[in-house]
């Protein structure tokens, strides 16, 4: 299924509509809840619990994080795409959710566009490519000239589809290496197995290659996207190092069911900018490899449209399928 222009301007147009009759109510008037991508205690989870606690203090009302695990985020996704369209259930997510899983299946439960409200894009990074901290090769292009001699070596990421995944399957194309995918649940589970020499390479978010890093067990030899990321600075980009295609963002984004009162999108929209913008929180958001952003619902909708034709060819490009 393609997501048209003209479904991208109704999405937006809905994002500024204001009720034809009667006056909205008071928002929040009750308990918020803020579904989050992945499992609890993973980098979303928690990132959810920060912005709770912030705008608990802000809106005098209860924040629950009620992480639905699985399915890629389908099990989330779906969630709130049928919750009250009041504003008070929102879902904090990945592109997985939104871009990936709906080229790969098109046949969700869900709509990404007609079914959501964008809230803000809060930030921006990219996986990397990582390796054990001895492998003999310290960037991209040496591990290529490594890979074409070895031949067939395996990488884990955490799931079929995932960003990493479609970076891996580019990267084998591209190069013409023999690059064999593994799936794991999760990202420790890979690392594990990297660490314990079953796996020849994998991919990391910046925060976890940091903290292995740091601990002298892992290398990181590029990371994908737009640009460096201010906690490993020293790390070039894919582009840097003469590697297309694989400048896309990941992000961090919110949204609400579609139909929720103008009112409400723009109180979420001003807190999670004036939320972003604290200090702490730009922190966190740093201290996980992301770069803070925190744009308005319209700007949110615009680097969507931007993104999904580019990750759709991406996808193509890595010959990826769902399985």
């Amino acid at each position: 299924m393609q997501v048209s222009r003209r479904q991208f301007t109704t999405a937006a147009l809905a994002a500024a509509a204001f009720p034809a009759l009667g006056q909205a109510p008071a928002f929040p008037s009750k308990v918020i809840r803020i579904v989050p991508f992945g499992t609890a205690g993973g980098p979303i989870d928690t990132l959810a619990r920060v912005y709770g606690d912030k705008l608990a203090a802000r809106w005098s009302q209860p924040v629950i994080v009620e992480p639905k695990p699985g399915a890629s985020g389908i099990i989330a996704a779906d969630f709130v795409a049928k919750a009250p369209p009041d504003g008070h259930t929102v879902l904090m997510t990945l592109p997985l959710t939104h871009v990936n899983v709906h080229i790969l299946q098109p046949r969700l439960p869900y709509d990404p566009v007609r079914d959501f409200q964008p809230l803000s894009m809060v930030a921006t990074g990219g996986p990397m490519l990582v390796a054990r901290a001895n492998a003999p090769y310290s960037n991209v292009r040496e591990f290529i000239e490594y890979a074409k001699k070895k031949g067939r070596m395996t990488y884990g990421t955490w799931g079929q589809g995932s960003t990493a995944h479609l970076f891996g399957e580019l990267l084998r194309r591209q190069t013409g290496t023999e690059l064999v995918h593994v799936a794991y649940k999760a990202e420790a589970a890979a690392h594990a197995d990297l660490f314990g020499e079953a796996l020849d390479f994998a991919w990391a978010n910046p925060s976890t290659a940091r903290g292995h890093t740091q601990g002298g067990k892992m290398k990181v030899l590029g990371i994908t996207g737009t640009g460096r990321v201010t906690i490993m600075p020293n790390v070039m980009t894919f582009k840097e190092q003469g590697f297309d295609g694989f400048d896309i963002d990941s992000w961090i984004g919110l949204y609400a069911p579609a139909g929720t009162q103008a009112a409400a999108v723009q109180a979420w929209a001003t807190a999670l900018r004036e939320v972003t913008a604290m200090p702490d929180v730009a922190a966190r958001l740093t201290g996980y490899g992301f770069e803070p952003l925190g744009n308005t619902p319209a700007q949110f909708v615009e680097r969507y449209r931007q993104d999904y034709p580019r990750m759709a060819e991406l996808i193509k490009a890595a010959g990826v399928t769902a399985e």
